[in-house]
C-alpha cells in the first residue's frame, strides 16, 4: 500500500497489481503463490488464511532490478478491497493468477460494489482465465492473453489486422531489451540475446505499435527500472511503462515530456 500511496503521489495513471486469495476466501494483492520469495515462508498462499500471511522481508530484492532492495513500513499484504477504498479513482489493472472461478467471482463483485467498471482492468496471460473474467464482468476493460497476442502478430504479418475486430483496450507486454538483463526466461549468455533479438525483430514493429494506440488500444511496456528503458519504450511509441520506480519515471517525464 505504501508503494501504491508513492505511485500516485507521483502521477502514475494506472496501478498494475496481481490478484489471489487465500484459504479462508480473502481476496489479496500477491505476485507470488509461494510465499518464499517475498516473505521468506515456504508456503502456499492458497493455504493460509489471510491473518496468517506474513510479512514482506525487509529488505525485499526488486525482481526487476537484482541486486537492489526496496525498503517499508508497511509490509503487510494488502486486500484487494483496501487497494479500491484507498484509491477509488485510480485506474487498476488485475492480473488474475490463478485459474480460480471463486476468485475471479470475487473480484467482479469487488469491482462492481465500488463502481469501478470501467477504470478497472482484467488481465491475464491466459486465454482460459480471460474468457471467465469476461464473462464474470463483461463491462471491465481487458488485455491481451498469450495466444491473443500470438494471434495479433498473425493478423498483422499477414496484413489482416485492419480488417479485424479487437476487443482488448490493453496490450501488456515486456520490452524485449531487458531480456537477460533484469528478466531472466532463459539461461543467461548466447540464448539470452538470441531470445531478446528475435523478440524485439518479431514484436517492436512501430506501425504495429501505432496501429493499436490509433485503434484506442493503448500499449504499456513492462517492467522497466531505468532511464535508457524509458527512453527506448517511448521512442518505439508505447503509450506508458510500468516501473518498481514511478519516482525515476516521474523524472524522466518531467525532463522528456512525451508528445
Amino acid at each position: 500500500m505504501e508503494a501504491f500511496a508513492n505511485a500516485v503521489a507521483q502521477g502514475a495513471d494506472l496501478l498494475e497489481l496481481d490478484a489471489r486469495r487465500t484459504r479462508d476466501g480473502v481476496v489479496v494483492v500477491s505476485h507470488d503463490g509461494d510465499l518464499r520469495r517475498q516473505a521468506g515462508l515456504a508456503r502456499d498462499l492458497r493455504r493460509l488464511d489471510y491473518q496468517d500471511l506474513p510479512p514482506y522481508k525487509d529488505p525485499l530484492e526488486v525482481t526487476f532490478s537484482p541486486g537492489c532492495f526496496a525498503h517499508g513500513s508497511d509490509r503487510r499484504v494488502p486486500r484487494l478491497e483496501e487497494v479500491f477504498e484507498r484509491f477509488p479513482r485510480v485506474p487498476v489493472s488485475v492480473e488474475i493468477k490463478d485459474d480460480d472461478d471463486e476468485l475471479i467471482r470475487q473480484v467482479a463483485e469487488l469491482v462492481q460494489r465500488h463502481d469501478r467498471a470501467a477504470i478497472t482492468v482484467w488481465a491475464s496471460f491466459e486465454e482460459r482465465i480471460l474468457r471467465k473474467c469476461r464473462a464474470a464482468n463483461p463491462a471491465m476493460p481487458y488485455g491481451f492473453s498469450l495466444r491473443r497476442g500470438l494471434l495479433l502478430l498473425l493478423l498483422y504479418y499477414t496484413g489482416l489486422l485492419p480488417f479485424v475486430p479487437l476487443g482488448e483496450s490493453f496490450l501488456l507486454f515486456l520490452l524485449p531489451s531487458i531480456i537477460n538483463r533484469t528478466y531472466f526466461p532463459v539461461p543467461r549468455g548466447f540464448l539470452g540475446r538470441l531470445l531478446a533479438k528475435m523478440v524485439e525483430k518479431v514484436t517492436m514493429r512501430k506501425k504495429l505499435l501505432q496501429h493499436l494506440k490509433d485503434r484506442g488500444i493503448q500499449v504499456v511496456l513492462w517492467v522497466l527500472n531505468e532511464e535508457r528503458d524509458f527512453a527506448e519504450a517511448f521512442a518505439r511509441g508505447a503509450s506508458g511503462v510500468m516501473t518498481d520506480y514511478p519516482t525515476r519515471l516521474r523524472r524522466y517525464l518531467d525532463a522528456h515530456p512525451p508528445p
